[in-house]
């Protein structure tokens, strides 16, 4: 699940505390790194379970009308479409999820108010509606009823992202990426797998875990180096008034492009503009890409970068 995307933007954070701590303990912020990767991982469970959540709140919300003092004739009879869906049903029960909830201790329980809220905004939703009225009724359609309701009131949903901020500030920034995740494994959900459904690893393969490590330490330990073509590639510049996350994007960006051979450099480069971009100020990402560039053709010029 992790991937190499997010593996980048984990670093940068952890780089920029280990300097803002002073450099203390190479050992020690690895460690961090390694931690705050796993808390994406517990997010990406978390967020499946978010769903089982709602619809055991549908759940009881239908449960409580037939007991009602005066229940109308509806309350009796409810349409238990939404509660039953299957592709939910099949989720609830996963193993690896149901294994996650209970080493993790993790559950909505402490979320009463927002799963409150978002399941009366889903109940509302003219694509609640309409798959409530539709006359047909298969696993597809209820996987694709998930798919599209968790795109439009869990994507982007910022009472969504106050809570997760509440809980981890290691989630802060993830929940956009490990979306992708989610939709993902919705996507390829099949029915015939029952329990036993694969979700997604935490690493695709040991080499993305290699390659998280050896990208942090390089980064580290030839910090100078890369710190000084980054000063000779903005001549008119000083260092010290380049927002220190422009110059930690640019140091990974060095190191990745001069440790792993097998990376092209635009992709390298287009990696690390986009996330200036996103998480930088609006004009770092034509500073980064114009210096990286500049500092790249100096290298090739040097020989001391061959590959393309």
């Amino acid at each position: 699940m992790i991937n190499r995307v997010l593996i980048r933007l984990k670093i940068i954070q952890i780089i920029y505390a280990y300097y803002q701590n002073g450099g203390k303990n190479l050992e020690t912020a690895e460690k961090e790194l390694f931690f705050s990767i796993s808390k994406a991982f517990d997010l990406y469970n978390y967020l499946l379970l978010l769903m089982v959540e709602v619809t055991n709140y549908v759940g009881n919300k239908v449960s409580k009308a037939k007991r009602k003092l005066a229940p109308t004739e509806d309350d009796l009879n409810p349409n238990m479409k939404f509660i039953d869906n299957r592709f939910i049903a099949q989720l609830e029960v996963n193993e690896q999820l149901l294994n996650f909830k209970e080493n993790q201790k993790k559950t909505w329980d402490n979320e009463p108010e927002f799963i409150k809220e978002l399941s009366e905004q889903i109940l509302k939703s003219d694509i609640y509606k309409a798959y409530m009225a539709s006359e047909t009724s298969s696993y597809a359609e209820d996987r694709e009823l998930w798919r599209k309701l968790y795109k439009n009131f869990i994507l982007g949903n910022e009472s969504l992202d106050n809570v997760l901020e509440d809980q981890s500030l290691y989630w802060n920034g993830d929940k956009e990426i490990v979306d992708t995740f989610v939709l993902k494994t919705i996507k390829f959900f099949d029915e015939k797998n029952g329990s036993k459904q694969p979700l997604l690893a935490e690493y695709r393969d040991e080499e993305d875990r290699e390659f998280a490590s050896m990208l942090f330490r390089r980064a580290i330990l030839n910090g100078d180096e890369y710190r000084r073509l980054i000063s000779s590639g903005t001549k008119n510049w000083e260092l010290k008034r380049i927002a220190l996350i422009d110059t930690l994007i640019m140091q990974l960006a060095l190191t990745e492009i001069l440790t792993f051979p097998n990376i092209p450099v635009n992709v390298s480069l287009n990696e690390y503009v986009d996330i200036a971009k996103a998480y930088s100020t609006p004009k770092s990402g034509a500073f980064i890409n114009g210096t990286l560039d500049g500092i790249v053709k100096q290298l090739r010029e040097e020989k001391k970068l061959l590959k393309e």
